[in-house]
């Protein structure tokens, strides 16, 4: 029974841009791997493969030719010597494909409470890079929309009109019972991140997710040891694969916190291990999605929810698509559901108008 793969490629577009201090996405150029076997071709197993531009390690030219030389060895029964290690969205890809297949072809990865609708997932709304103005204006729309726990993009405007929008939010009723997250993306200055951070210290936040640039452990270090406010590492966990380096990695920096994109980690397996060594560690950590369309974000939700977590992961990113495919998840007051309407009707992954 030989496994038989193929490829489509799909270009998403933002509604609005997607701005981090590292710059604006404005569209997503994404590939659906799709696998079935040659017994029950109607059984059909999708997976998503989707580096993102200037932050994935397989954001290169040659993703494309490379994805389609991993089609044909699958198609050939060999896929040994393709280097998953250089391609993490790929591994990511593969393996929900394959998960998917075994369920079923259902568009179920994990059997779980959450697959079958009878589980929400706390998420935390988005506010992206804006005008200060704009930002206040989306905040108070994710917290009427239901979100106790919302995340800021900072680290490109001017810092004490980003304090001042944190002020203003803990102003506003119910603000001061919200759990604030902020995410620099590496954009702090090495020799004014503390200052920042003491900075940021008044307004109670619960942490900030990569305040300078990755691959500075030492610095790092330095700033999880003394920093007022829980940094959480993002940028900094991208490259790593083998368990002894991500031991040495927070062994030496000690963070507070882990985020983890399985889409950038390679695959739920990775992402194991990474969990496995936070907690050796003492760190926290939770689940986000990096950008990807209604096809990953379907499985790294039903990931996410297989450890029942009370902390607040990053699962709202299906919504920010002009074009998506049927959406398998849904948002009520801050919670993310599985879509069982959709989920009922689909067959196989179907594009959006």
């Amino acid at each position: 029974m030989g496994l038989i793969a193929s490829i489509s490629k799909h270009v998403l577009q933002f509604k609005r841009p997607a701005t981090t201090s590292r710059g604006a996405y404005t569209e997503r150029t994404i590939y659906l791997l799709s696998i079935h076997n040659s017994i029950n071709p109607e059984v059909i197993g999708i997976g998503e493969c989707a580096p993102l531009e200037g932050l994935s390690i397989d954001d290169r030219p040659d993703y494309e030719t490379e994805l389609n030389r991993l089609v044909k060895q699958i198609n050939k029964n060999k896929a040994d010597d393709f280097n998953f290690n250089e391609f993490p969205s790929v591994k990511f890809g593969l393996e929900t494909a394959l998960l998917d297949l075994k369920n079923g072809g259902r568009r179920i990865i994990y059997q779980n409470f959450y697959a079958i609708g009878r589980q929400g997932i706390p998420i935390n709304g988005l506010v992206w890079m804006d005008d200060i103005e704009a930002m206040k204006e989306e905040t108070l729309k994710q917290m009427a929309k239901g979100y106790d726990c919302i995340k800021l993009k900072i680290g490109a405007l001017d810092f004490d009109d980003e304090c001042r929008l944190l002020a203003f939010i803990r102003k506003q009723n119910g603000g001061e019972k919200l759990i604030l997250r902020v995410d620099a993306n590496g954009n702090f200055a090495n020799d004014d991140a503390m200052h920042k951070l003491k900075e940021l210290k008044k307004f109670y936040l619960h942490s900030i997710e990569q305040p300078i640039k990755k691959g500075q452990p030492e610095l790092m270090a330095e700033l999880c040891a003394k920093t007022p406010v829980p940094i959480a590492l993002d940028e900094e966990l991208t490259g790593i694969y083998h368990e002894k380096d991500m031991q040495k990695l927070l062994s030496t920096i000690q963070p507070q916190f882990l985020v983890l994109k399985p889409n950038l980690l390679g695959g739920f397996v990775q992402t194991d291990i990474w969990i496995k060594q936070a907690q050796k560690n003492n760190a926290g950590w939770w689940i986000t999605s990096a950008l990807e369309s209604n096809i990953g974000l379907n499985a790294i939700a039903q990931y996410a929810a297989g450890f029942q977590s009370t902390i607040h992961s990053g699962l709202g990113t299906g919504q920010l698509y002009v074009t998506n495919f049927v959406p398998y998840t849904r948002v009520d007051q801050g919670y993310l559901w599985r879509d069982m309407g959709n989920v009922a009707t689909d067959h196989f992954a179907s594009p959006m108008d």
